[in-house]
Order: C-alpha cells, then structure tokens, then sequence
C-alpha cells in the first residue's frame, strides 16, 4: 500500500510540474515580443502535414519546423496574419489549416455532417410514419378461438400418436 500511495505521489508531482509541449526551438524565436506571438498563434492554427491532428507549434517534424520558420519570415517580411495563412494554404492546400476558408472546394465539409444529420432526420420521420400505419391485428372471435383450439388439438393428439409409435 505504501509503495502504490509513493508512486501516486511520484506521479502527481511529475504532472503538475511538467510544461507543455513546445517543439518550438530557441532559434526559431523571434525578437520581437508581438511578432512572436503572433507567429506562435498562427502556428496553432496550422496543422503539421506529417503529424496531421497536430499543430506545427507542438510538432518535432522537420517539416513542422520549417513551417514555423516560414511562418516568422513573412510576418518580419510584413504579411498579415491573413496573408502568411493564405501564402501557406496556397502553397499546400487547405488542408494545412486547421480552419479552412469557407468555399466551393470546402462546401461538403463545412455543411456535410448537417447534410447527413438532415438526412437522418428525414429517414427517422419516414419511418416513424410507416410503423403508425402498420394495422393491427384485431383479437378473434369466439368461433375463430374455438376453431383454433380444435386444430391444436388435432395436432397435439398427432404428435403424441407418432411419438408413441417410434418408441
């Protein structure tokens, strides 16, 4: 008990101290305190082509790193936030960002899921309809409950009748 409550302890103190991932190296870093922080925001919002689900600010790819270089060369260069993602979207899809531009290529992605959702729904009333128009069947009458229970007997006197021959 004692050894599992001091790697719990061990555990726990490695988590609160631990920082968060930054692949970031120091020479990627720009001297400008507002330029880098807006190279750091753009770069969460940039997906590393290797990694895909990650952003390039966290990622160790070397491709990563070169889009973060790529990333602080234009905004030292002048570009606005807009034009480093557009020259980066132009350069390598829209996939590479993690918001895409809202546009033909990107319609099905924007509006699919609500497309399917839709769908769904559509299929569900329709269905929901059809199961209320489904007749049920009425309860039978004496003379059909009768009819009924004489067949049955009928049937189970034949069973017993064969079962009784065969042994």
């Amino acid at each position: 008990m004692r050894g599992l409550l001091f790697f719990t302890a061990v555990l726990f103190l490695f988590t609160v101290n631990s920082d968060p991932v930054q692949a970031f190296e120091p020479d990627e870093v720009l001297d400008d305190p507002a330029l880098e922080a807006r190279a750091r925001e753009i770069s969460k919002e940039v997906r590393c082509l290797v990694c895909q689900n990650e952003p390039i600010d966290s990622s160790n790819a070397d491709l990563a790193k070169e889009l973060r270089i790529v990333v602080r060369e234009r905004l030292v260069a002048g570009d606005s936030d807009d034009d480093v993602k557009s020259y980066l979207s132009d350069r390598y899809g829209d996939f590479v960002l993690f918001r895409p531009p809202f546009n033909t290529a990107t319609f099905l992605l924007w509006f699919g899921p609500l497309l399917v959702f839709g769908i769904g729904g559509i299929g569900l009333i329709f269905f929901y309809k059809g199961s209320k128009n489904l007749k049920v069947a009425k309860p039978l009458n004496a003379e059909e409950e009768a009819r009924l229970n004489e067949l049955l007997d009928n049937e189970n006197k034949t069973k017993s009748s064969n079962s009784g021959e065969t042994s």
